[in-house]
């Protein structure tokens, strides 16, 4: 589903998702030293218990949990470096 928009988001919860279109991608890193990279993250919600659900502009959905330890994205030309 290449193509895919911010505002193809389908949400059937009470959750509020933040646009993070601007970014290129999302690289997850975790304590084992997995990477976890999203490429055109979209939207973007986290939880209380820092959990983050991601819809990308594949129309793919993403749960990453609160176990990370780095973070990393890169924004797209002449976008702001963050957003939230």
């Amino acid at each position: 589903m290449k193509g895919t928009k911010a505002e193809d988001l389908r949400n059937a919860t009470d959750l509020d998702f933040e646009d993070i279109s601007s970014e290129q991608f999302r690289e997850y890193e975790f304590p084992g030293g997995e990477v976890v990279r999203i490429n055109s993250p979209l939207k973007l919600h986290v939880s209380n218990s820092d959990a983050h659900r991601i819809f990308d502009a594949d129309g793919e959905s993403h749960y990453i949990p609160p176990n990370w330890i780095h973070l990393r994205w890169k924004t797209r030309d002449g976008e702001p470096h963050f957003v939230k």
